[in-house]
């Protein structure tokens, strides 16, 4: 068997835009394909070492195919932020599936790409062959959220260079990820700006931080309970950081109290979110989608 084909596409959706995909795609996939939904203000290329791992044919020869959201990576922006909406981007998916021609996935969610893979379960079940849940549950801790606000305020500064695109992302993370060194925060910078003819940019639209700043962050957040709940007839696992901000140990525990079958995996020396690219976290992924009949 060889190594799976990478191939991009440009998704339409709603409001004139196209949405850029990514696929791995090996010579005779096997199974349910992987869809991957980044977080608040990442591209798909974080889902890469992820998907390189579960389309090789050791790892399962599935077919992944990862989408940066409207307004992140190659995607277009939206002219109207109010746009930036859980379940707009829902539909998105929807018609990412739609366009692909993909009737039945797996999904992992990182984040609010997570919240995106609960909200496909209350609107369309039958979609979901499995579900991993990257450092996201039905309560997100207001704390978690500041922080987040604090990195998109960051990142719409373009760095001069990438040693200091990579010391800031090392600055901002470096306190939740002990186990990443200098080479993993590079990574991140290179996922976080881009380069072009004017110098460094930000990879997501800097009008993102509105979907934060909107929210009341001195007070708990609405839970989503009855979100969480549609997964119920769904297999699912849950990665945790081991420093995680946004989904803490108590929420875990009652997700775990309400799915006793659900499978959880903690990423050790990580935070929000786990970067899943370490092996034992890919492992432990590929291995549930196996279980899973995925």
């Amino acid at each position: 068997m060889s190594l799976p084909a990478t191939l991009d596409h440009r998704i339409a959706v709603a409001g004139g835009l196209t949405l850029h995909a990514r696929e791995w795609r090996p010579e005779t996939p096997v199974g349910a394909a992987v869809l991957c939904l980044p977080g608040l203000s990442r591209p798909l290329d974080d889902f890469t070492e992820l998907a390189e791992r579960l389309a090789a044919p050791d790892g399962g020869a599935r077919r992944v195919i990862a989408l940066s959201a409207r307004g992140r990576g190659l995607s277009d922006r939206d002219p109207d932020p109010k746009r930036y909406d859980v379940a707009v981007e829902t539909g998105d998916a929807l018609a990412t599936l739609d366009a692909l021609g993909l009737t039945r996935v797996a999904v992992v969610g990182t984040s609010r790409g997570g919240l995106q893979a609960m909200m496909l379960a209350a609107l369309k079940p039958a979609v979901l062959a499995a579900v991993v849940l990257n450092d996201v549950g039905p309560v997100v801790e207001a704390a978690g959220l500041a922080r987040i606000r604090d990195y998109l305020a960051a990142a719409s500064e373009p760095p001069q260079d990438w040693d200091e695109a990579t010391e800031r992302v090392a600055a901002l993370m470096g306190p939740g990820f002990p186990a990443l060194g200098r080479a993993e925060f590079e990574r991140v910078a290179r996922r976080t700006w881009r380069e072009t003819a004017d110098g460094l940019t930000p990879q997501s639209d800097p009008a993102l931080i509105q979907t934060v700043t909107a929210l009341d962050l001195t007070q708990p957040l609405p839970a989503l309970w009855p979100l969480f709940d549609a997964l119920a007839n769904t297999p699912l696992m849950t990665v945790r950081g081991e420093t995680s901000d946004i989904l803490n140990r108590d929420t875990l525990a009652a997700m775990q109290a309400r799915r006793p079958d659900m499978a959880a995996f903690e990423t050790p020396g990580q935070g929000h979110a786990p970067q899943l690219a370490d092996r034992p976290t890919l492992e432990a992924i590929r291995r549930f989608l196996d279980q899973a009949g995925a």
